[in-house]
C-alpha cells in the first residue's frame, strides 16, 4: 500500500499534477481543520466499524483521472480506505500521520520530527 509524507503532499499540491486529497472525517472534524482544497467523504465511522459499502456507494464522487491521497485522523483508517481504492482501481495513497501528521508538519512540531526520524528507518 502507497504512503505519502506530509511534506511530499506539500509539494505535490503546488505542482501541475495536483492529487485528489479525499478526506474521510466527519464533517464535524473537516469543519475545524481541512487540507486546503481537499474533499469531505465522511465515511471514518462506518470503515472504522467495518462497513466498506459507505465507501463504495460514494465511488462516484472520486475521480479516476489523477492520484488519491486518503486522509483521517492518523492514517490508520485511511489505510482501510486506501486499500478499497485500490481494490476499486484507483491510484490511491495513506497521508502518513493524518491530520495529525499534517498540523505537526505544517506546525513543525517536534512529535513530527519524531515520527518522521522513524519513518525514515522504515
Amino acid at each position: 500500500m502507497n504512503t505519502v509524507r506530509p511534506s511530499t503532499l506539500e509539494d505535490r499540491l503546488q505542482s501541475d499534477e495536483t492529487p485528489f486529497v479525499l478526506d474521510i472525517r466527519p464533517e464535524k472534524h473537516y469543519e475545524v481543520h481541512a487540507i486546503d482544497g481537499s474533499y469531505n467523504l465522511p465515511v471514518y465511522s462506518d470503515l472504522q466499524g467495518g462497513n466498506d459499502e459507505s465507501l463504495l456507494s460514494r465511488l462516484e464522487e472520486i475521480p479516476t483521472d489523477r492520484e488519491v491521497i486518503v486522509v483521517c485522523k492518523m492514517g490508520i483508517v485511511a489505510k482501510q480506505a486506501t486499500k478499497l481504492l485500490d481494490e476499486e482501481g484507483y491510484t490511491a495513497a495513506t497521508l502518513l500521520g493524518g491530520m495529525n501528521g499534517w498540523a505537526g508538519y505544517q506546525n513543525d512540531t517536534l512529535v513530527y520530527k519524531l515520527r518522521s526520524l522513524l519513518w525514515n528507518l522504515r
